[in-house]
């Protein structure tokens, strides 16, 4: 699996997992279920509690073989299991970052008994301290404003000012809502700008990205768009067929949708 090009499958990532050769992977960005009883149209999400754990254990064991010396790993999770699987992680990998993701979801009511939760979890990973990270594709520019107010003579000619800054580890990206012309009919889809952030940084240009758990092909967008390869797992069938249009339409091919959205693999290596 070399170069541009995708391969989706619509089976599970434990018995499909051998498709992907040890050591070929940049960049995993995995977006397990949450184990808080999502309906996926199958049980995935119904495990809690140590069986969740062991899960996540699992499919942890079974992606690293796969990922380059140089190779990074993003996992989403919520406050309620990212601290034991963070710290199953860094037995394994060293950790480079807890990110924060707000969703900017507004205060309207919520529990009475504690604190809304409004952010997901996001780990960060690498398989060694040499791993690859491109700061400058993932820059935030100043705005114009800022930019005239270091117009002091130390500032002059600093390559920051003119590139921008580096993206923190809070990142406020407003949820999908079902208005959004990017929604899928998918329950936890993550918006494309957080994604393409990880492939941008973390995945060189005609590097593959593994995605363990497809969800509504997000991943697989992010990385048409922008020159990576890229294989994917997804047990659910709409969900898989859905992932299939839309990667078609980003590579600017986009299929007649009774082809599309049907539940047969597709590989573009």
């Amino acid at each position: 699996m070399n170069g541009a090009g995708a391969a989706l499958y619509n089976e599970d990532l434990f018995t499909g997992l051998g498709r992907v050769a040890d050591a070929s992977v940049d960049l995993v960005i995995a977006d397990p279920p949450y184990g808080l009883g999502k309906d996926y149209g199958n049980d995935s999400d119904q495990l809690s509690g140590e069986d969740y754990l062991a899960f996540s254990r699992r499919w942890i064991d079974a992606v690293l073989p796969k990922l380059k010396p140089s190779g990074s790993l993003y996992v989403f999770l919520t406050w309620q299991y990212s601290p034991e699987v963070f710290s199953y992680l860094k037995t394994r990998m060293l950790m480079v970052n807890e990110i924060i993701w707000d969703r900017r979801v507004p205060s309207m009511g919520g529990s009475t008994r504690k604190y809304s939760s409004v952010h997901d979890n996001i780990g960060l990973f690498a398989a060694a301290r040499d791993y690859y990270f491109d700061l400058d594709s993932v820059r935030i520019p100043y705005d114009a404003a800022t930019k005239k107010a270091r117009t002091r003579s130390i500032f002059v000619g600093k390559k920051w000012l003119e590139v921008g800054y580096n993206p923190k580890d809070v990142w406020s990206v407003t949820r999908l809502h079902r208005q959004d012309p990017e929604r899928e009919d998918h329950p936890t889809q993550k918006p494309l700008e957080i994604v393409e952030r990880m492939v941008l940084a973390s995945c060189p240009p005609g590097g593959l990205v593994l995605d363990p758990f497809m969800g509504s092909g997000t991943a697989a967008v992010a990385a048409a768009r922008h020159a990576r390869a890229y294989a994917g797992f997804e047990l659910n069938s709409e969900y898989f067929a859905n992932a299939k249009l839309r990667l078609a339409q980003a590579l600017g091919n986009p299929a007649p949708q009774e082809a599309a959205r049907d539940n047969v693999n597709m590989s573009l290596f």
